[in-house]
């Protein structure tokens, strides 16, 4: 497999130059330039479908920015969810995916990873805005359980923004 790196939306017709306005149809288009792969975005008006040498394209809609758009809750109210949850063991494979997304959103910084247990890996955590430690207990969720937690984690994190300026 090739790895390679997409360039972000322009918000321009490649063939006209012309601004592409929110919730206009457009099209995008990857192509080799070389030795780099080069993205261009086409309005409805001015696709006339992908060339031969094409690698991929696709079809979508600007997105409005001031609609519906989803805000993370605030660090604080993930934190308090988080130790909330911990101390309830049916919700140990919630608490282990909101720990992976408390480190990705750097509230928690990993400091190490340990046997537990059996065969039960242990994360040990720190939390620089409390300065607390957390010992989070590796669960992968199973397969028929990530709707499940996906649907919770979302209920309690997210909130849909209608008044971005």
């Amino acid at each position: 497999m090739i790895d390679f790196e997409v360039q972000k939306f322009t918000r321009r017709c490649a063939q006209t130059d012309r601004e592409l306005k929110p919730g206009e149809v457009f099209y995008s288009v990857l192509m080799s330039d070389g030795a780099d792969v080069v993205r261009r975005d086409f309005s409805a008006d001015a696709w006339e479908g992908p060339s031969e040498d094409a690698i991929g394209w696709w079809k979508s809609a600007v997105p409005d920015p001031r609609v519906n758009r989803m805000q993370w809750a605030p660090h604080d109210v993930m934190l308090h969810f988080f130790e909330q949850l911990q101390s309830n063991p049916d919700q140990q494979d919630v608490v282990y995916v909101l720990a992976l997304l408390l480190i990705r959103r750097r509230v928690f910084k990993l400091e190490a990873t340990e046997a537990g247990d059996g065969l039960n890996e242990i994360l040990q955590i720190y939390c620089p805005r409390n300065e607390k430690e957390y010992q989070v207990q590796v669960v992968t969720p199973a397969v028929e359980e990530i709707d499940r937690i996906q649907q919770q984690l979302a209920e309690m994190l997210f909130g849909a923004n209608e008044d971005i300026d």
